[in-house]
């Protein structure tokens, strides 16, 4: 079925009107017509109408279902329905991740002609002047990004739960500027550096006098990002006396400030993250059920750097660009083989700051082996020992080896530490 050069006019004309690139396809994969955001989007010298969308978008030779990717124009030809998914395309200033809604579009007798695609850009790369770093191409990654893309362009609470260092202060960013609040401000709270006497001063601001060496008025954090994105990090760290009020602003969308009975409308999108398990916390009764109910309504799990090794080339690739821009630095075969079997505690804050290092100790421009820490050796060490213990712990522990305390004599050790093991060893089994 073919569309008709009239309709596909009208069709071009209302897409010309949208600010987001728009493109649109047969069931060939063909590429019929676009709008000038997208002719400005993608490189258009060789011209784009009859190429394969999959040869712009991705270089590929192949559609993206026969290359190993979701391809949305694939699954609405068997769907018969909108379809979205979150893709990696080349654009002139590098690879950027792109959130993607298609459209079948029906004639009257409900055959579908064409196919009408939305591109959104999230900005991990394609401004790096304002970006954060959002680097990867691994399938927990392009998981987590598509969560990102789902629920950036709403106002929606988000709840960001990881390791230290995994970058949970960079989604944050990313789900700000990619929302409707971009250009307003992004306020980012420590949550576990603010004394307790101090939180509510802080969050809400206070009046002249409210309490001693209050002199003057102060504005809160609340306030000053009104119209834009508060960002709550380590927020299972916020005092008990504190989550009340918090949940208050959740709920109602108002505060106080500290010594005033005025009551405050605050604009604001709220982000928070940690990295403690609330769920725990909320069962212990260290943290207020409803409070964590109103911050989980969209959850996003960070994924840590071990879950993610197939990104840890182009992560430290682009990391050396950043720590050392003005010197052209490349690796050593042995430096690349230790940064992807090295096991990263501190996730991808721990890679930068490793890569810093190794930049200063870097003399010729070629990171090799002796750049990088000593640690790893006696962290490799460790780990053999504790497998060897452990070892050592299943042969000895039969059933005729009743007493503990007799065991642990045996192996050099108290009975607090032996059972610390025993007990690490069947979390483990």
């Amino acid at each position: 079925m073919s569309i008709q050069a009239h309709p596909l006019a009208e069709l071009i004309s209302l897409l010309d009107a949208k600010t987001e690139p728009h493109v649109v396809f047969d069931r060939q994969y063909r590429i019929l017509a676009a709008n000038a955001a997208y002719r400005n989007l993608v490189d258009c010298s060789t011209g784009l109408v009859g190429r394969y969308c999959y040869e712009i978008s991705h270089h590929y030779q192949v559609p993206c279902d026969q290359a190993g990717e979701s391809c949305p124009l694939a699954m609405s030809m068997v769907s018969g329905k909108p379809e979205r998914v979150l893709h990696l395309h080349y654009t002139p200033r590098g690879e950027e991740y792109v959130d993607i809604e298609l459209i079948p579009i029906r004639d009257a007798t409900q055959q579908v002609v064409c196919y009408v695609e939305k591109m959104l850009h999230l900005p991990g790369s394609q401004d790096k002047a304002r970006a954060p770093l959002m680097v990867g191409k691994a399938p927990a990654f392009q998981h987590m990004m598509g969560l990102v893309a789902r629920v950036a362009v709403s106002d929606a609470t988000v709840l960001l739960h990881g390791e230290s260092g995994t970058g949970k202060e960079l989604i944050a960013q990313t789900l700000h500027l990619s929302g409707r609040r971009a250009s307003a401000p992004f306020i980012a709270v420590d949550c576990s550096g603010i004394p307790e006497p101090l939180f509510e001063s802080e969050l809400f601001g206070h009046e002249r006098g409210a309490f001693t060496g209050a002199t003057t008025r102060k504005i809160g954090l609340v306030e000053t990002a009104s119209g834009g994105t508060l960002f709550l990090d380590e927020v299972g760290e916020i005092p008990l006396s504190m989550q009340v009020k918090l949940l208050r602003l959740l709920e109602t969308g108002t505060y106080r400030r500290v010594g005033s009975n005025e009551i405050r409308r605050a604009d604001i999108r709220i982000i928070s993250a940690t990295h403690r398990p609330l769920l725990q916390m909320v069962e212990e009764g260290s943290f207020r059920a409803d409070l964590y109910y109103r911050l989980n309504v969209f959850p996003i799990e960070v994924p840590p750097l071990r879950e993610r090794r197939e990104d840890i080339p182009l992560l430290a690739e682009t990391l050396l660009h950043r720590v050392a821009p003005d010197r052209s630095i490349r690796f050593a075969a042995e430096a690349l083989d230790w940064l992807n079997a090295y096991h990263y505690q501190g996730n991808v804050r721990e890679l930068r700051n490793i890569l810093e290092r190794a930049s200063l100790l870097c003399d010729d421009g070629i990171i090799t082996r002796e750049h990088l820490p000593a640690e790893s050796r006696r962290q490799d060490l460790r780990q053999t020992a504790e497998a060897a213990l452990g070892d050592e712990f299943s042969a000895l522990l039969k059933p005729a080896t009743a007493n503990r305390k007799q065991l642990a004599r045996q192996l050099g050790l108290s009975e607090r530490t032996l059972y610390r093991r025993l007990a690490k060893l069947k979390n483990n089994a």
